[in-house]
């Protein structure tokens, strides 16, 4: 019999349904034929914890720190030891085996893992399905790959597991111990991308704290031109009281030019004319579309993802969503003539944006070279019954349906003009903007642009009809939010001070992944680092605490946006996993020795001074503290994230779920 092992068991239902011979369903499995399908549930195993080790780390004892396992040790999940026996006996009949975990780097590991685990030796093909309709599941059943080809895309998965546990564990338990030692007699977790995504935000909370508005200045002057009038804005010259951004801060030069600008005339200095052509955006990667659901429709980073995971799943309407990329295949080009009509007409908005859609454009978004493991989301082609889908479901599929259409549009086009004025030796300037084609823009705003200057040629006269001085403020930068914080985590970059390491980070995924970085907002909101008021994320008194504990280099981007660029090195067989987590052990003791309680105890002190909210209630001394070591991520499975249960099951008192 040949055994497929799909990542979970929706995956499973899909193949079963692309075989030729109609499955029955077993215990842990579905039969069809020669072949049977089961599935893991998520992982089903989980490294084990320090006690397993040794007995002696089931207490915490900062002199036991680092802890750096010699042999790495797996253990089945509690929940998921009826699978692994379904999966023993299966494989102990099986003839032959494929692999049909999610195609990325996590969904590699945990069927691998679990092959590996029960001791299967023979060939192993790879099943890569990227979504669950019929005909791509038999597509994809057609083009069976050697599944030695991602080895190692599973070293890499694997090596960021040990280093998760690794970072997690020690740094977990040592500032858990100081913070004891400085009176918190709560549980301070640290995790490699946790922390610093809790560091962005402690930094910009500071900021805004901080800040102090100051006054600045702007003169307009309406101007009668040779076609027309126009608004043009003064320019002051670095001889006037400027600050880094131009603005002007003293307001007697603007009083004074105001006071001579009625009536005055001047002419037309320079004249900058460009038409211009602007392609649609771009399909949606997952974290793409967590920023602009925020935006539009107020809804969570978590909130996207499980309501992606329902449109794929359960409805069948999306391709995988869990994808970093923003392209598609040039192969769903030649079929979207079919599949964006079918997936679109039981919408009447889409529809109608299907009829204006041209199939014969080709965008840039169709592109083999940029397509990975994932493409873009996308319909499947399934038609969306919009009644059976929730509102959150219907306004999701309609923007990943809207982004996939746009490409089937002309591109933008626009004739913008800025003009310079010469009036009183000074110059000001004016803007505009004509829409010559809208093509796509209409799928994505209806606004009403602004007008666009009258026609201008270079030298014509320009008489002021009215001018005016106002006073504006400057203002403090705003406040993370989800859409805000996940586009950071996205472009880290523009976080990080060195200028070298920024350029190198450019290329990069960013801090996390696009599977993590949703569980990462909702586990330090749950740990109570992080608290919403209203639509910001704010950090907590204790978030601050933590982040002024930690040495800096722990509450940085850097580290964890380096470790994402070895262990893409390593995915492309360009990197080892060896090497890098020997640099790890060798860092975490230089940061295990910068642990103070002094310095915790200045920061406890310090956090209840600030302006800040209260992180919920740690459990008193004494009292028991029921955990789990599933993450707060997703109650079904942890997705390329951080470590798992990081404390012995009998420390119950201040056993951390997961150190992430």
């Amino acid at each position: 019999m040949r055994l497929i092992v799909a990542e979970k068991p929706s995956l499973a239902r899909a193949i079963a349904e692309a075989l030729p011979t109609p499955a029955t369903r077993r215990e842990g499995y579905l039969e069809a034929g020669d072949t049977w399908i089961s599935w893991c549930l998520g992982h089903l195993l989980e490294q084990a914890p320090p006690e397993r080790y040794d007995p002696r780390y089931k207490q915490w004892r900062l002199d036991d720190l680092p802890i750096v396992p010699q042999r790495w040790e797996l253990m089945p999940r509690s929940q998921a030891r009826g699978q692994i026996a379904v999966l023993r006996k299966l494989l102990k009949q099986a003839s032959s085996v494929i692999h049909a975990g999610d195609p990325d780097r996590e969904g590699q590991l945990l069927v691998q893992e679990a092959l590996e685990y029960l001791g299967w030796r023979g060939r192993v093909e790879r099943l890569l399905v990227q979504d669950l309709n019929r005909p791509a599941v038999a597509r994809a059943l057609g083009n069976l790959e050697d599944n030695e080809r991602y080895r190692a895309l599973y070293e890499a998965a694997q090596a960021r597991a040990r280093a998760d546990w690794l970072y997690g564990i020690n740094l977990t338990r040592a500032w858990t111990l100081i913070g004891r030692q400085a009176g918190y007699d709560g549980l301070l977790s640290v995790g490699r991308v946790q922390t610093p995504v809790l560091g962005l935000v402690v930094r910009r909370d500071r900021e805004i704290a901080a800040f102090e508005p100051k006054p600045f200045y702007v003169v307009w002057a309406d101007l009668e031109v040779a076609e027309g009038r126009l608004r043009a804005w003064w320019l002051p010259d670095e001889s006037q009281p400027l600050d880094e951004q131009g603005r002007l801060l003293d307001p007697r030069p603007a009083q004074k030019l105001v006071q001579q600008l009625p009536g005055a005339s001047g002419h037309l200095s320079e004249l900058e004319q460009k038409r211009k052509r602007q392609a649609a955006p771009l399909p949606y990667s997952l974290s793409a579309l967590q920023v602009d659901a925020a935006r539009r429709h107020g809804l969570s980073a978590k909130r996207v993802l499980d309501v992606c995971q329902s449109l794929y799943e359960r409805h069948q309407l999306i391709t995988y969503p869990r994808s970093d990329c923003r392209y598609l295949p040039r192969a769903h080009h030649r079929e979207a003539a079919r599949t964006l009509p079918s997936a679109c007409r039981g919408d009447s908005t889409l529809s109608a944006w299907i009829d204006a859609a041209d199939f014969n454009l080709r965008s840039k978004a169709w592109d083999d070279a940029k397509v990975g493991a994932h493409h873009a989301l996308a319909p499947t082609g399934r038609t969306a019954d919009m009644n059976k889908l929730s509102q959150d479901e219907a306004n999701l599929f309609r923007l990943i349906a809207r982004n996939v259409i746009a490409q089937f549009y002309p591109a933008l086009e626009t004739f913008e003009t800025q003009a310079t004025f010469v009036i009183l030796e000074e110059r000001f300037q004016a803007k505009g903007r004509e829409i010559l084609e809208p093509g796509w823009k209409p799928l994505f705003t209806t606004r009403d642009e602004a007008p666009p200057l009258p026609p201008l040629t270079r030298g014509e006269p320009a008489k002021v009809l009215d001018a005016t001085c106002e006073e504006k403020e400057t203002r403090p930068p705003e406040p993370f939010n989800d859409a805000s914080l996940i586009k950071a985590m996205m472009n880290i970059a523009r976080y990080v001070e060195d200028p070298e390491v920024r350029r190198t980070l450019r290329d990069t995924d960013g801090l996390g992944t696009e599977a993590t970085r949703a569980g990462i907002l909702e586990t330090l909101l749950t740990r109570g680092y992080l608290v919403r008021d209203k639509k910001a994320l704010r950090a907590t008194r204790t978030g601050h605490a933590l982040i002024d504990s930690l040495p800096a280099a722990a509450t940085r981007p850097e580290r964890t946006a380096l470790w994402e660029q070895r262990l893409s090195a390593m995915a492309d067989n360009q990197d080892a996993p060896a090497p890098f987590l020997t640099a790890l052990v060798a860092d975490l003791q230089g940061l295990l020795g910068e642990a103070s309680a002094s310095r915790m105890n200045d920061a406890l002190r310090a956090a209840r001074q600030r302006e800040a909210p209260e992180a919920p209630a740690s459990p008193k001394r004494g009292t028991k503290r029921r955990t789990s070591s599933r993450s707060t991520a997703s109650p079904r499975r942890r997705k390329s994230g951080e470590s798992a249960s990081s404390t012995s099951s009998s420390n119950r008192r201040r056993k951390p779920k997961r150190s992430s």
